[in-house]
């Protein structure tokens, strides 16, 4: 079984984005109920999946990279030497209830995260939130069979091949195992 894709981890039965194996490390936990922001002082957000309404996409070493989903330190973080698994990453969203637009740090973890991958995951992500179904994540073994689907895409990582990719992994998980709506 796959246990990971780009920042996207499993531990302890349950999918996070960052590096949760390490003590002290940011991290966005896919639950039940939401995501929630774990902070370095373990202090927690709560982003309820019903809020998340627009824009999800993965952002390494900084908030708002010029181009792609890497700035330098993102690049950095993810190579052997002195930086390696350093940094960290955000997850932007525009949420409701107020509206606006938000972003939730997650620490890195000290291994090379493919673009496709991320690029993959950003793609089922966005499919979700646009069908209402965005709280689907928050199943560990639904999101499983997502990362086991995307882990074998071996396409180009053009926008249409996403799509086609994000599609057939949402097809081909089923139905989530809880059955549970919206929180």
């Amino acid at each position: 079984m796959i246990e990971s894709l780009g920042p996207l981890e499993r531990v302890d039965g349950r999918w996070a984005l960052g590096d949760a194996r390490r003590p002290g490390r940011a991290r966005v936990e896919f639950r039940p109920d939401g995501l929630h922001a774990i902070a370095r002082d373990s202090g927690a957000e709560v982003v309820p999946w019903s809020r998340i309404m627009l824009g999800i996409r993965i952002t390494l070493g900084g908030r708002y990279p010029n181009r792609d989903v890497y700035t330098q330190m993102g690049i950095l973080g993810g190579l052997p030497g002195p930086f390696k698994g350093r940094g960290g990453g955000y997850l932007h969203m525009t949420v409701r209830h107020p509206y606006e637009d938000q972003q939730l740090f997650f620490d890195r973890h000290p291994r090379w995260y493919r673009t496709k991958d991320i690029l993959t995951l950003q793609a089922v992500m966005t499919q979700l939130v646009a069908d209402g179904e965005v709280h689907r994540l928050g199943d560990a073994d639904w999101t499983a069979r997502v990362v086991e689907y995307l882990s074998t895409f071996d396409g180009w990582a053009t926008t249409g091949a996403l799509r086609r990719a994000a599609a057939e992994a949402v097809e081909a998980a089923g139905p989530p195992s809880t059955g549970e709506g919206p929180s």
